[in-house]
Formats: structure tokens, sequence, C-alpha cells
């Protein structure tokens, strides 16, 4: 049994690592395109700086969004696993089973 546990943490600790380093790639990513985008239209038009800065500083919250509930979920994984505390269930539960017979 504690070898399937084992498995289990050593493929979880592989998920969250996939899980947070794309959800920090693809944010990267975002935050950069919409970046050089704006210093683009900044540099056309500079009158419309203020409004334009506005609008970036709330996209840039929208693009960290999903990274930051991917990394709310990485640690979900990390710390309360419910693959694990299931396995641990029926391991109980065939104990019990076990011990009444």
């Amino acid at each position: 049994m504690e070898s399937i546990i084992a498995a289990l943490q050593g493929n979880m600790a592989i998920a969250i690592g996939i899980i947070i380093g794309l959800g920090a790639l693809g944010a990267c990513l975002g935050i950069a395109l919409m970046a050089s985008k704006f210093l683009e239209a900044t540099a056309r038009q500079p009158e419309l700086a203020p409004m334009l800065q506005g609008k970036m500083f709330l996209l840039a919250g929208l693009i960290d969004a999903p990274f930051i509930i991917g990394l709310a979920v990485a640690l979900l994984f990390a710390f309360a696993n419910p693959q694990i505390s299931a396995v641990n269930g029926a391991e109980a539960a065939k104990a019990a089973t076990m011990q009444a017979q």
C-alpha cells in the first residue's frame, strides 16, 4: 500500500510542477504581449497613455487570474490531496472488514 501512496505522491509532484510551470509561462507570455502592444500604442499616440494604462493594469490582473487559480489548485493537491485520502480510506475500510471476519 505504501508503494501506491508513493507513486501517487511522485506523480502528483510532477503534475503540480506542470500546472505551475505552464500557468506561469502562459501568464508571462500574455503580459509580455500586452505590454508590447501598450508600448506601441503609447508611442503612436502619447495622449492616450493614461486611458490605455488603466486598461492595461486591468488586463494584467485578468491575465494573472488563471495562474493564481492554478496555483491554488496545485497547493490543494500538494497539501490536502484527495486521492491519498481516498487510498487511506479504502485501506481503513479493508482493514475493518478483515477484523469483522
